[in-house]
């Protein structure tokens, strides 16, 4: 199925777009006439909004999700920009302009900008719904409705807040047939999911426990009395006596006010305002989207204009993404935006023809359903999850949800945002760019990595990580992964790398630089191995170098090499510091587990690391010709080798019968010597794990025992020995952990250090 479109649309999502639609119409209904109430404005024109957020918001839309309609977060916008221009009607040609300055940030692609809004604010904004939901419903629940259905902020029209009503509801006479129906909502949506028996009534349980409402209200009407439940306690759909009637509602614009500059300013004001929030409730329900979908911003826009554009002509409020119906949607199951399409459609059919009807559902009933979406959104596990992710996502997070809480929607994302830029601009400041200090082969080099963008911001940083280097450091600035590169950054790392640097006695190399910046690659320390780092360097050290090198293998920290560059310098010729004879187990390639680059090392590969005729004579001319000064045998656990020479020789079987390959017996034969001493009778009876350290013990015994025939068997490697010009090591690869165990030095040189890798 496509992405955005309802194209190739497959029948077995229509189950689940169908009910989602219907519960989402249901919530939608008393949110789009509270936040008209609550806007001051006639309740038809938050219909209208929550019509068109969903027919053609929904239609245009490309996201599969998220729902449109009247939002909370204009509703002081609504109410001020109104007292500014004197009448709706000239409210509604703001909130055309509005939508064409929307469409217009949709074709500039301004919605890429929801890239850059923080985590910790979207999931903030996330649970503060989610307390609002929780908060507000408790009156509503007992039949306290003074407030409007769908007011948000902290501060309510009627002069109360949002725990001042809360106390009112428990001082002042609630409805007991409102209350009984609420509680009992609640009661059976917590309890549905778990019920097995629940799961098979047909019918979604928000739907359900609005017709339960319907029927107890119906019946408490009857009995009478404290039951009785008064029409103020219900729905209030404005009923139109027809067709004609219906459109007869519809408000107009007053075009002869475009010369009027309030106008515009409103429509700026409304236009980015609901351009952010829209923006911002995509992201936030693209995160709680069940399937992990991702909803085109850009298009997001355009559709938001599209739906002001109309809204502004016929009469309706401006429209967003609205995270309250998004959540419920999301929370029933939707798959695509069919849901969305189907809610406005049943918000259109039945304002126009079945009103009376839905003038009999309970407030209390809506406020269940939306109590339990608000649970599931303020969950203590994301509360959790933000705590352990550190206080720069918690402090940004809590701050989004309070705020938000204590004022509105616009102002607590604003306060949000700017507590989540200040721990931005705190971890510039602090960490603006990755340092890592790199053993080369030339040296420890600081390792600087700019991140994708470098701004103004990060100057100061850079300027104090510069001045605390030190003479005869060496550092590399790297660019590779960076997009872009303020101009005041660029002017300082030229005067550090053509100036200061070589005034203090600090080597500055640079790498991958756009060519529009002019700083051109320029290596000032070895990472290849040259003559003159060949001859300069002792066999201890180069084992360092090896030791070091498994270190950044182990640990994931591998160099960031130019093997273009690599391959280049050494075309003329080759010096490398080492020869390793290893194993041709696919499992340990040398030149990786060491972490070296093209040239650095002579490669000889035999199966069980053993030394015969043709690996002495490789092993001799990179001794004697090449000038390398350590020769490594590095064998490793879990050896076929070892242990296909242990099974065969345990069984007495002759090997070329046994494995069917002629030249094999010479292998088994150079191991067999490092299984005499080992209790081959017991090795069958041992358990598997046994079995392998047995196998592991014999493959360190092989190491060993083949550096003494390398050195017995080859004057030219024993003299170069002799005389200081070449170590003999033995190692052991570990295929689990990746470390390098060294087993034994042969050495005529002072040892610096019987330095091991750390298993």
């Amino acid at each position: 199925m496509s992405n955005t479109r309802l194209t190739n649309y497959s029948l077995s999502n229509l189950p689940k777009d169908l009910s989602a639609g219907v519960v989402v119409f249901l919530v939608a209904l008393p949110l789009c006439l509270g936040i008209a109430v609550a806007s001051g404005v006639d309740p038809f024109a938050g219909l209208l909004a929550g019509i068109i957020g969903g027919l053609v918001v929904g239609a245009i839309s490309g996201s599969h999700t998220s729902v449109s309609g009247p939002a909370a977060g204009l509703v002081a916008i609504v109410i001020a920009q109104i007292q500014a221009l004197g009448s709706f009607e000239t409210f509604l040609l703001a909130v055309f302009i509005a939508g064409i300055l929307q469409l217009g940030l949709g074709v500039i692609r301004a919605g890429n900008l929801s890239s850059f809004f923080p985590t910790s604010v979207i999931k903030g904004l996330l649970a503060a719904i989610g307390v609002i939901l929780i908060l507000k419903q408790i009156p509503h629940l007992f039949g306290h409705d003074t407030d409007p259905e769908g007011e948000m902020s902290f501060s309510q029209p009627d002069k109360e807040n949002t725990f001042s009503e809360i106390a009112a509801t428990l001082t002042d006479e609630i409805s007991l047939g409102a209350t009984v129906i609420g509680l009992s909502s609640v009661a059976l949506l917590v309890v549905w999911d778990k019920a097995r028996f629940m799961k098979k009534v047909p019918l979604p349980a928000p739907l359900f426990i609005v017709l339960l409402g319907v029927g107890l209200q119906l019946f408490f009407r009857e009995l009478g009395g404290k039951w009785f439940i008064a029409d103020s306690h219900l729905v209030a759909v404005p009923v139109a006596e027809s067709a004609s009637d219906f459109f007869q509602s519809f408000k107009f614009p007053r075009f002869n006010e475009l010369a009027n500059p309030q106008v515009y300013i409103a429509a700026v004001t409304v236009a980015i305002v609901a351009s952010l929030e829209t923006l911002l409730n995509l992201e936030a329900v693209d995160k709680i989207d069940q399937e992990k979908r991702s909803s085109p911003a850009n298009r997001e826009l355009i559709a938001q204009g599209a739906g002001n554009m109309i809204a502004g002509l016929v009469g309706g409020l401006p429209v967003t993404s609205v995270i309250v119906r998004s959540s419920v949607n999301v929370n029933m199951g939707a798959k695509t935006k069919l849901s969305a399409l189907f809610h406005g459609a049943l918000l259109l059919v039945f304002v126009m023809f079945f009103a009376n009807y839905l003038n009999m559902i309970p407030l209390a009933s809506l406020a269940a359903i939306l109590m339990v979406t608000g649970i599931k959104l303020a969950s203590p596990k994301l509360v959790k999850q933000m705590w352990d992710e550190g206080r720069y996502q918690f402090i940004p997070f809590i701050v989004t949800l309070v705020a938000i809480v204590f004022t509105d929607l616009l102002i607590g994302i604003l306060i949000g945002l700017a507590t989540a830029l200040v721990f931005i601009l705190t971890s510039n400041v602090r960490r603006p760019i990755r340092q890592i200090v790199e053993t080369h082969l030339d040296g420890d080099i600081l390792h600087v990595e700019l991140a994708n963008q470098v701004s103004f911001l990060n100057k100061a940083a850079l300027d104090k990580l510069f001045n605390d280097l030190q003479p005869g450091q060496n550092v590399l600035i790297d660019a590779s992964t960076t997009d872009y590169i303020d101009p005041d950054i660029l002017s300082l790392i030229r005067d550090f790398r053509d100036e200061i640097g070589p005034s203090r006695g600090v080597g500055v190399s640079l790498r991958g630089f756009r060519k529009k910046y002019k700083l051109h690659d320029d290596i000032q320390f070895a990472d290849f191995t040259s003559r003159e780092l060949q001859d300069r360097i002792n066999p201890e050290q180069v084992l360092d170098i090896l030791i070091e090198g498994n270190k950044r293998f182990q640990s994931g920290r591998r160099l960031l090499r130019d093997l273009t560059r690599q391959v280049n310098a050494t075309a003329a010729g080759q010096n490398p510091l080492a020869v390793v004879l290893s194993c041709i187990d696919s499992r340990v390639p040398a030149e990786l587990v060491f972490d070296l680059g093209i040239g650095d090392i002579f490669s000889t590969r035999v199966a069980g690391n053993i030394a015969g005729t043709k690996s002495l004579g490789s092993m001799e001319y990179a001794v004697k010709v090449a000038g390398v000064k350590l020769v490594m045998v590095l064998g490793h656990s879990r050896c076929g080798a070892v242990t296909s020479s242990v099974n065969l020789i345990q069984q007495g079987q002759d090997v070329e019968t046994a494995t069917g390959c002629q030249h094999l017996p010479s292998i088994v034969s150079e191991i067999e010597p490092s299984v005499a001493n080992a209790d081959l009778a017991s090795f069958a009876r041992m358990s598997e794990e046994d079995q392998e350290h047995f196998v592991d013990d014999i493959a360190r015994e092989n190491v060993v025992r083949t550096v003494h025939e390398i050195i017995r068997r080859s004057r030219v490697i024993r003299e170069a020995l002799e005389e200081g010009q070449v170590m003999v090591v033995g190692g052991l690869y570990d295929v689990k952990s990746g470390a390098i165990e060294i087993l034994h030095k042969e050495s005529t040189q002072p040892s610096a250090s019987m330095a091991a890798v750390e298993r």
